[in-house]
């Protein structure tokens, strides 16, 4: 198995692990009576993750050799990405949600600025395919990742903003 495989194989297996807890949170937020913000725009999320895999799979020839600093640091985000998912812990998801009654997050990466997770994700979305030499890749998902976060931390600081006229609301990853 070519290195470029086993990387899209395990990144593929780390979303959908992440798919399951966030789908578990999900279900308890809502039972908590948890209200999710902008749902129009969530299958366009799940879209282009899927798609900047498929693309990777697709258009990289298999044995192309990666830039290993580059997985480093893909690697490196890894870690970044488990601080932040934990920081939340049954508040991350992978939709925008909020719960009455609940506080702001401001552990972990949140005490050093608002969304994390969304800085880790453009980050992983442009280094994975330039360390297998996709520039091409690299620069169109990451130009349609920027888009579509514009749209979701609009939705979701619009969430926040108004869970906040009643009290502190809870963070949605």
């Amino acid at each position: 198995m070519s290195v470029l495989w086993l990387v899209l194989l395990l990144v593929a297996l780390q979303r959908g692990v992440e798919l399951v807890y966030a789908q578990r949170n999900a279900r308890r937020l809502m039972a908590r009576g948890g209200v999710e913000a902008g749902s129009s725009h969530y299958p366009l999320v799940v879209l282009l993750h899927a798609a900047w895999l498929v693309s990777m799979a697709v258009f990289i020839p298999p044995a192309t050799p990666p830039v290993w600093p580059l997985l480093g640091i893909y690697l490196a985000l890894q870690i970044l990405r488990l601080w932040t998912i934990a920081s939340l812990g049954p508040y991350w998801t992978t939709r925008v949600i909020t719960v009455a009654g609940t506080t702001l997050v401001r552990r972990g990466p949140y005490r050093l600025f608002r969304h994390p997770n969304y800085a880790v994700v453009c980050a992983e979305i442009a280094i994975l395919p330039l360390a297998f030499g996709a520039i091409e890749i690299a620069v169109v998902f990451s130009i349609l990742n920027a888009l579509l976060l514009v749209w979701r931390i609009r939705v979701e600081e619009r969430a926040l903003e108004a869970l906040g006229r009643e009290q502190s609301p809870e963070r949605s990853a």
